[in-house]
């Protein structure tokens, strides 16, 4: 069988690209590379497109090889992978919305981001008029007797974005959940264009808000990597502190959601109090309770306040010391793990198709983490343990969280411990020929793909990948056989991105 790397020997090599290859293949390698990703070989970590081209980023998890490979779609077209390889459905689809660019074989030509609402077909391709009317979207049909929807959303209770989701149930019990996302697309790939490092990043920062130390670290790494460009130590640390904050303040609070919906708020009010916490601290050591705009090309915006490494290390201290209680009451709860546990299974098998990142995959047993696999600094140098368990539950997910909440809390202190001397950043110089990179980024939901082309100091093309792209249809998968009422549970232990999807 040949590797990720004969492949792109095979095609005509992509120069100036970084730090992974790219290259450009024929319709018969990009069939050839859609088969190894149906067959389990290759995982498939994106796929994009541009105005005549696609790309697909895919990961060879025994070699930890990653390659982007490209095909020309002079025809408008290209061979669906899709068709082989269900998670690039939804990639394809967005591809014909934002490009034009057709998948020829996609078992579901239906469209996805657009919603006939933009007044335009095509965006970020050859533009055409929009459709007069939007038309009625199809569902897909579930059939028996005695079968019948529930509708709900896209505008919910509470706090969470728009989507919406079609149950068909039998009694109580979900025979189908089919998802529509896409109402809060806001066009950021599009707005990247032609502009500077230090607006894209800003625009990078605010794909995700829970997210925005991930992805404007992955931009930046991309940037990074086109231009060549060596960050200095300090920075690199401040970067892995700044991400383990976010990790810690995201864990901790979506430990006492996932309580909350099985109606143990308790759990919630104290976990709400210890994320509280962490984003005061992060306000009082970076002057941002999210963090945001801290992380930009060529290292950070702002040193750690002169008083943060102590406010950090009392808020660990208090964290360390309330924590455990609340994992024993978690643990010892019956009317908590008769909710959890056996509930919204994904099978391992689901997980490695899916490449599902972050606590969805490592609680079914993808073993996954690319500040491990991919081993970027500081992290290579760093001691820290990638949890993984075997059974997929509601309940496994919650225990990946609750044990990457203890791995953070050691990341900090070897972080603060470490945190070496000397400048914060290195300038991103003015190069006026085209440099591509790409980056992968752990952030607390999963991986986060950044890969972009420079030209002339300004974004050409953008593509931001975010991990819910591979969980949202994991999360239909896993309500099957289940009753409606533990949706809440599923939604909130998988807790996908809206707007990471919609951006």
């Amino acid at each position: 069988m040949p590797s990720l790397i004969d492949l792109i020997q095979e095609g005509r090599k992509v120069e100036q690209h970084g730090p992974w290859p790219r290259a450009v293949v024929d319709a018969s390698a990009w069939r050839f590379a859609a088969g190894e990703l149906a067959q389990g070989n290759w995982s498939l970590l994106g796929l994009w497109g541009e105005p005549a081209t696609v790309h697909m980023a895919i990961l060879d998890a025994r070699t930890a090889d990653v390659a982007v490979v490209s095909l020309d779609c002079p025809d408008r077209a290209f061979p669906s992978v899709g068709r082989q390889h269900p998670p690039a459905l939804r990639l394809e689809r967005t591809v014909n919305d934002l490009f034009g660019l057709a998948a020829e074989g996609l078992p579901d030509t239906r469209p996805w981001l657009d919603h006939v609402r933009w007044g335009v077909r095509f965006p970020l391709g050859d533009r055409i008029d929009a459709l007069p009317k939007a038309t009625p979207y199809r569902f897909l049909p579930a059939e028996g007797d005695g079968l019948h929807q529930i509708a709900v959303g896209p505008v919910h209770a509470g706090i969470i974005e728009p989507g919406h989701f079609r149950f068909t149930a039998s009694g109580e019990t979900v025979v189908r959940l089919e998802q529509r996302l896409g109402y809060v697309h806001k066009g950021i790939e599009g707005l990247m264009t032609g502009a500077g490092y230090e607006r894209a990043v800003q625009l990078a920062g605010r794909v995700s808000g829970d997210s925005t130390v991930a992805y404007s670290y992955a931009f930046s790494r991309a940037v990074e990597a086109a231009l060549q460009l060596t960050v200095p130590d300090r920075a690199v640390w401040l970067r892995a502190l700044l991400a383990e904050l976010e990790r810690l303040a995201n864990h901790l609070g979506d430990i006492g959601a996932v309580c909350n919906d099985a109606s143990f708020t308790l759990m919630h009010a104290h976990c709400s109090v210890l994320r509280e916490s962490v984003l005061r601290a992060s306000n009082s050591a970076f002057g941002h309770r999210l963090l945001r705009d801290i992380i930009v090309p060529g290292g950070v915006s702002r040193d750690i306040d002169e008083q943060g490494p102590e406010t950090i290390q009392a808020t660990l201290d208090n964290i360390r010391l309330r924590f455990p209680d609340l994992i024993e009451l978690y643990d010892n709860t019956a009317s908590l793990q008769d909710r959890t546990v056996d509930t919204g299974m994904l099978k391992p098998a689901m997980a490695q198709q899916y490449a599902a990142g972050g606590y969805v995959g490592r609680a079914a047993g993808r073993s996954f983490d690319a500040r491990r696999t991919l081993a970027y600094a500081p992290y290579d140098s760093l001691r820290f343990e990638v949890p993984v368990l075997n059974e997929g539950d509601v309940n496994a997910r919650v225990w990946i969280r609750i044990r990457e909440v203890e791995q953070s809390l050691s990341l900090i202190d070897q972080i603060l411990e470490r945190l070496p001397d000397g400048p914060l950043g290195t300038h991103a110089g003015h190069i006026r020929e085209a440099r591509e990179g790409m980056a992968i980024v752990e952030g607390f939901r999963g991986d986060v793909l950044v890969w972009l082309r420079l030209r002339d100091g300004r974004i050409e093309r953008c593509h931001l990948r975010d991990p819910s792209w591979f969980q949202w249809p994991l999360l239909e998968a896993v309500i099957e056989n289940n009753i409606v009422a533990d949706f809440p549970l599923c939604n909130k232990s998988f807790n996908c991105s809206y707007s990471g999807q919609d951006l």
